[in-house]
């Protein structure tokens, strides 16, 4: 995901900002867009009318690691074109990067800065401050008294109740660029959240890199997530939250007891990545769930949250992973029918215990084994689709065009789910809610009439 900030005001010390990677990261240049803003910085619709090009940088996995030099190169090509002008790259990269192997390789860029820094992002462009050194163990997390400028739609927007990992999952590279599990409080969290209703956002998504894993670095307080959607469930006004990243091993009775209920603004949606259900491979994995903790869990929430949606991801082609393991995980997506679900074939990603282990699969068959999963569950999806021909829901409207609308339901997460297609919308605007029947459905999204 790439997204620009844009202001059509060329301006002295203006920044032309470019934002890489998830969701996650997305809120992170959200602050520094609100900390540059704040110090009286504009924020450039173009690079030409800009004389500091910031890239809020990603480094999950070799891709986003791509996507980022391929940023660096273009900003560094756009600095050789006129004097004065500087480039920064900031988050995730070079925290990445402990060798500093980067700065190495492209001494034209001015400023190199890492997570800690992205409130005081001005501080460093101005000479003020110094770079926070602490690159082994990420501390900084931003609060409710963050300046942030919103770079979604306008009525959605990303509630980040953490950062950083404890789970420590032998194939991810998190724990390592985030640092530890940081959970900001509840207090902390409903007054942003007031903030953004009270300014019109309609969908709150929940997110973090384990959202159920929330409070567990501050046990003393008491604090955990099933508490939290309690107080942004009293947050008084017309929105919905969804939830978003959590963990099939810390899913909690208190947790699966509120998803239960029906009188709630939480929508029955979640994501519960499982990677995979063989045992081995799930050992290997560092899971720490099993394949039968994982059916009874998923039976569970099935039996008690009325029409829900569980999305989910698969590995395939993990390091030693058989033909037999493989196919154990294909008859499993066949039984669960997934309503959402991503297939990302296995690679090795530096500095993790995965890419030392033995027996890596071939990137060809990985690549054939995701294919054929995710063959099989577009027909599942398509299936699943098709179930709500009939039914009325509740859409959001993201957009409106030529007396038509795009939006989305309880079903669907923006950017990566399905959506709605109005073919009469009337006079509603964005950020609205309607009541539509489904009228058709294929794999990837779903017709609808205005009631």
């Amino acid at each position: 995901m790439k997204k620009k900030m844009e202001q059509p005001h060329p301006a002295e010390h203006a920044v032309y900002l470019v934002s890489l990677g998830c969701s996650k990261n997305l809120v992170d240049t959200e602050v520094i867009a609100g900390s540059l803003l704040t110090a009286g910085y504009l924020l450039a619709f173009d690079p030409e009318e800009a004389d500091l090009y910031l890239i809020n940088s990603c480094a999950f996995i070799p891709a986003a690691r791509a996507e980022a030099v391929e940023a660096i190169e273009e900003a560094l090509a756009w600095k050789a074109e006129r004097p004065g002008r500087r480039v920064v790259v900031a988050g995730c990269l070079p925290e990445w990067d402990k060798p500093g192997d980067f700065p190495k390789r492209y001494p034209e860029v001015d400023l190199w800065t890492g997570v800690n820094d992205l409130a005081s992002i001005a501080a460093l462009l101005d000479g003020k401050a110094e770079p926070d050194p602490r690159k082994d163990e990420p501390v900084w997390l931003y609060d409710h008294t963050s300046p942030r400028l919103l770079l979604t739609v306008p009525h959605m927007a990303y509630l980040k109740i953490a950062d950083g990992c404890n789970n420590r999952c032998s194939y991810c590279a998190i724990p390592g660029i985030r640092g530890a599990l940081r959970s900001r409080s509840i207090a902390s969290v409903v007054a942003e959240a007031k903030n953004l209703v009270s300014g019109g956002v309609r969908e709150l998504l929940v997110i973090a890199q384990d959202i159920t894993a929330f409070g567990a670095d501050r046990p003393s307080d008491g604090e955990e997530i099933a508490g939290l959607l309690e107080e942004l469930n009293a947050i008084p006004g017309d929105f919905v939250i969804r939830l978003l990243y959590t963990h099939p091993a810390h899913y909690t009775k208190k947790f699966i007891d509120f998803m239960a209920r029906t009188d709630t603004k939480v929508l029955p949606y979640l994501d519960i990545p499982l990677q995979h259900i063989n045992d081995r491979i799930l050992k290997a994995m560092r899971r720490h769930v099993t394949k039968a903790e994982t059916i009874a869990l998923l039976a569970e929430l099935r039996d008690r949250v009325k029409d829900l949606t569980i999305r989910t991801t698969f590995i395939t082609g993990f390091p030693g992973e058989t033909e037999e393991e493989f196919e154990e995980l294909v008859e499993f997506v066949k039984e669960q029918k997934f309503e959402r679900c991503g297939v990302f074939p296995y690679s090795p990603e530096l500095r993790t215990p995965a890419a030392e282990m033995a027996d890596q699969i071939p990137a060809e068959v990985a690549e054939a084994r995701a294919k054929k999963l995710m063959a099989l569950q577009k027909r599942i999806m398509k299936k699943a689709n098709r179930n709500w021909i009939g039914r009325e829901v509740r859409m959001l409207i993201d957009e409106v065009d030529h007396g038509g609308a795009t939006g989305r339901a309880m079903m669907d997460a923006p950017e990566i789910d399905n959506r709605i297609t109005l073919e009469r919308a009337g006079r509603r605007k964005p950020g609205t809610f309607c009541r539509v029947r489904i009228t058709d459905a294929d794999s990837y999204g779903y017709r609808a009439e205005l009631l």
